[in-house]
């Protein structure tokens, strides 16, 4: 079991914000992300995702990988069983973060790439990609190697690095 300070109880409670925001750029996606148009959780023709929510991971349709994500996200962050504390936590609790960022950057990702109006019209309202890669990338929650959305480069470079804004 790891001791936690305050921050990694912050860092849950952002994560649930950034999952409920991210529920509003579902919403929106809807209106063009169809199970027939959009057959598979894509983002550039380098990267088809499985959905992890089936019993074995599989290929879903990219809505309802979204739904499936952001479903699973919700359930593990108010899960007892994996964060039945807000004074320690398992291990294994925060190895589990790490994974459920790599799916969510993900519904990011086929937005940007597949949906860019969509994706463009929300963030310009919410910055919340920005937001969401600045936390993964301070808190160590994703490699570099998987942000694929190119917002955020030189900060994100910088972050990496250690330096600041000015």
């Amino acid at each position: 079991m790891w001791r936690m300070d305050k921050t990694f109880h912050l860092c849950i409670c952002i994560f649930r914000q950034f999952c409920l925001e991210l529920n509003g750029l579902a919403v929106k996606l809807q209106s063009e992300c169809h199970p027939d148009t959009c057959t598979q959780m894509t983002a550039t023709e380098q990267w088809i995702f499985l959905c992890a929510a089936h019993k074995t991971p599989k290929e879903c349709p990219a809505i309802d990988y979204t739904r499936h994500t952001l479903d699973g996200a919700a359930c593990l962050l108010n899960s007892n069983k994996y964060f039945p504390s807000r004074v320690s936590i398992k291990e294994s609790s925060v190895a589990k973060l790490g994974s459920v960022c790599r799916r969510i950057y993900r519904i990011f990702s086929h937005a940007y790439f597949h949906h860019r109006q969509i994706f463009d019209e929300y963030e310009n309202e919410t910055f919340l990609c920005h937001r969401f890669t600045k936390f993964v990338m301070k808190y160590n929650l994703m490699s570099k190697d998987n942000l694929i959305v190119p917002i955020l480069e030189e900060e994100v470079q910088n972050s990496v690095s250690g330096e600041s804004e000015a």
